[in-house]
């Protein structure tokens, strides 16, 4: 079985600490399963995390024997690390395992050179500050994570989750991967990264910016619409259009779209039994062959699949 080693350091923020252990722990393989063998280590017997005091079973020799090791993200990410964790962290790269951080994680992986020359991730909040710190690091801020094979790294918070399910994904498939989403009541995949959660200087003091015309696609996205129809509902002109949702959204405006859409077919295979096609008409796709490559580009998975992961006995599409 798949162990993953969560490392609970001083200053541990709990709620990073605390996604691998529920989003990994309850992965289940065909015939029931369990998908990985989570357990917690760290630098002593008891760790700090915030308001809680954690007490730990399994100290830093424990990742040795780990196939992927998880670093959560601390509230100081800037405070010394133990130099004994540090060498242990180096010893696992080492010996070849998977390392991933959550949220400013990264600034321990940083701390102990794995990431140099390396593309990585953190919080954006935290993102001039790691690149400051880790200059022979490639800072990329605006997406949910980075998989450059053995190490990994995702942004914060709810991020986590997201990079979580990239390794179900990649550890055990899509199907696996589809269904540990749903026991995470997250999606398989979110488009747009961090990019649309960044405060920017300049952005419209009363944070309505889209708003309007995002709330305005949710329920019209089943109609044909093109860039001109949702340009001119924003009140601006194409180029404008693109420019704020490349910078509010990270996404095209029908990139957007197409994500609304595929959101409602998730619901309708779940919920009904109409065929593949007709959902594609329903939720606005003009052809069921555009609507397949979305769905798998959004979603991970076939319809089919989909619908097979999510509903018993439900019918072919």
């Amino acid at each position: 079985m798949h162990t993953v080693l969560v490392l609970a350091l001083p200053g541990t923020i709990a709620f990073d600490l605390a996604t691998p252990i529920e989003v990994l722990g309850r992965v289940r393989l065909p015939g029931g399963r369990a998908g990985y063998r989570v357990l917690v280590c760290g630098s002593g017997p008891v760790v700090d995390a915030g308001p809680l005091r954690l007490a730990v079973d399994h100290g830093l020799d424990a990742l040795a024997d780990a196939d992927t090791v998880i670093v959560p993200g601390r509230y100081d990410p800037a405070a010394p690390v133990p130099g004994a964790v540090l060498d242990a962290l180096r010893a696992a790269a080492a010996a070849g395992v998977r390392i991933a951080s959550i949220c400013v994680g990264a600034f321990t992986l940083a701390a102990a050179g794995l990431l140099d020359g390396r593309r990585a991730t953190t919080h954006w909040a935290a993102a001039e500050r790691f690149q400051a710190m880790f200059p022979a690091v490639r800072v990329d801020p605006a997406v949910l994570y980075v998989d450059t094979g053995q190490f990994v790294t995702s942004a914060g918070a709810t991020a986590g989750v997201d990079m979580c399910l990239h390794l179900v994904r990649r550890d055990h498939g899509a199907a696996v991967a589809a269904d540990a989403s749903r026991q995470a009541v997250a999606p398989l995949h979110r488009d747009g990264g961090q990019a649309q959660f960044i405060v920017r200087p300049g952005a419209d003091p009363a944070g309505v910016g889209l708003g309007p015309v995002l709330e305005w696609l949710e329920s019209h996205a089943d109609e044909r619409l093109t860039l001109a129809d949702v340009a001119a509902r924003a009140g601006l002109s194409v180029r404008t259009l693109n420019r704020r949702f490349h910078e509010e959204t990270g996404l095209t405006p029908m990139q957007w779209v197409a994500a609304v859409r595929i959101r409602r077919a998730q619901e309708l295979l779940e919920r009904t039994d109409h065929g593949v096609d007709r959902i594609a008409h329903l939720v606005g796709f003009a052809s069921p062959a555009h609507f397949r490559v979305q769905f798998k580009r959004l979603s991970g998975v076939s319809p089919q699949a989909y619908r097979r992961t999510f509903v018993a006995g439900s019918v072919p599409g």
